[in-house]
């Protein structure tokens, strides 16, 4: 229960690629942490890529940095939405400013890169949006999980347990 005390915000939009999301939030709630979920509209349901739902328990207008100690995006479709929100873009912002755990998988990468937040930075992503990647200045890695500074990045499902775990272990300092 190393995480106790903790709260961690996970962006939610529809399309959100369900693994992605819940595994994450499953290991951070096994350590004790609280995960919130922020969307568009408080109370609204999302539904993931494969018809698992998730209910919004926040909207972004809600959402204060400052009492939260990490941030979770998940991948699938719903970045592409995420990353449009200019309330989602500053959350980011504030969170990298302020030195927080940022976790990113597969194409959630797009919220960082809208957010502008990779440039100078070592990051991985599933290999479509490499080049997106690449041309907002990060090093691009294929490997599992790439941790820099307070950026946890991976690149698809089957890469679920060790990025959970670098997320667990960021929150956790």
């Amino acid at each position: 229960m190393r995480l106790t005390g903790k709260s961690v915000i996970c962006l939610l939009d529809d399309e959100f690629e369900d693994l992605e999301l819940w595994y994450p939030v499953y290991r951070v709630r096994e350590e004790g942490a609280t995960v919130l979920y922020a969307g568009p509209e408080k109370g609204k349901k999302h539904i993931g890529k494969y018809g698992v739902p998730a209910v919004a328990d926040l909207s972004f207008d809600e959402v204060n940095s400052q009492d939260h100690d990490g941030l979770l995006v998940p991948g699938g479709w719903a970045p592409d939405k995420l990353r449009r929100y200019p309330k989602v873009l500053q959350l980011v912002q504030e969170m990298n400013a302020d030195n927080k755990p940022i976790g990113q998988i597969c194409h959630a990468g797009w919220v960082l890169i809208s957010a502008k937040i990779l440039n100078g930075r070592r990051v991985t992503s599933t290999p479509g949006i490499r080049d997106d990647m690449e041309n907002a200045g990060a090093e691009w890695i294929d490997e599992a999980v790439v941790v820099d500074g307070n950026i946890i990045s991976s690149r698809r499902p089957p890469d679920l347990p060790p990025y959970a775990k670098a997320f667990v272990d960021a929150l956790s300092k």
